[in-house]
């Protein structure tokens, strides 16, 4: 991977920004040059928000991205949003459960997973965040399971540490590991 670009979207509170740390991460531990930058309205939750994430062999310029490789979308109305600015041949993955996207396009690969009724029958409420997160490392294959399994470990917020388990579970149902 020389250089790859991901948006994360959503509404806040659905663990967009986490998605982006981990992805972060991920790419540090690989030894990678990396931008993260998060975006999110006032509200506390409900809101929107959005983070990017560059990753790449050289020094990453500009954080700002204006046509990603890749969108993670958990919201319509951020899916609408960004959709356009996928790379043609990009790949957009979104939760099916809960959206749909309004703009089709056939220059890239779109991937619907259901991670809200996959996170709620595996008793993971709240965390289907990361079961998309594991859908997007499979996609692109960036990153090995120990990587993203201590990548997830630094991200974790010491009071959430209690939560590990469960996002490592829910990392590994999108990346199709039991």
């Amino acid at each position: 991977m020389a250089d790859y670009s991901v948006i994360f979207a959503g509404f806040g509170g659905q663990g967009v920004l986490f998605m982006g740390k981990v992805t972060a991460y991920v790419g540090l531990l690989e030894g990678k040059e990396v931008s993260w930058m998060p975006s999110y309205g006032p509200e506390m939750r409900g809101g929107t928000a959005n983070c990017t994430v560059c990753i790449s062999d050289a020094q990453v310029g500009c954080p700002i991205v204006a046509e990603p490789d890749a969108l993670i979308a958990m919201s319509s109305p951020s899916c609408d949003k960004f959709i356009d600015s996928v790379k043609p041949g990009g790949l957009v993955i979104y939760d099916g459960s809960v959206l749909q996207p309004k703009k089709r396009r056939d220059d890239i690969r779109t991937v619907s997973l259901p991670a809200t009724n996959i996170s709620n029958e595996e008793n993971l409420q709240g965390i289907a965040n990361m079961i998309l997160l594991g859908k997007m490392f499979k996609e692109t294959g960036f990153g090995n399971i120990q990587i993203i399994e201590a990548a997830l470990e630094k991200s974790m917020p010491e009071d959430k540490g209690h939560l590990f388990v469960h996002n490592l579970r829910a990392i590994k149902l999108g990346l199709g590991i039991s």
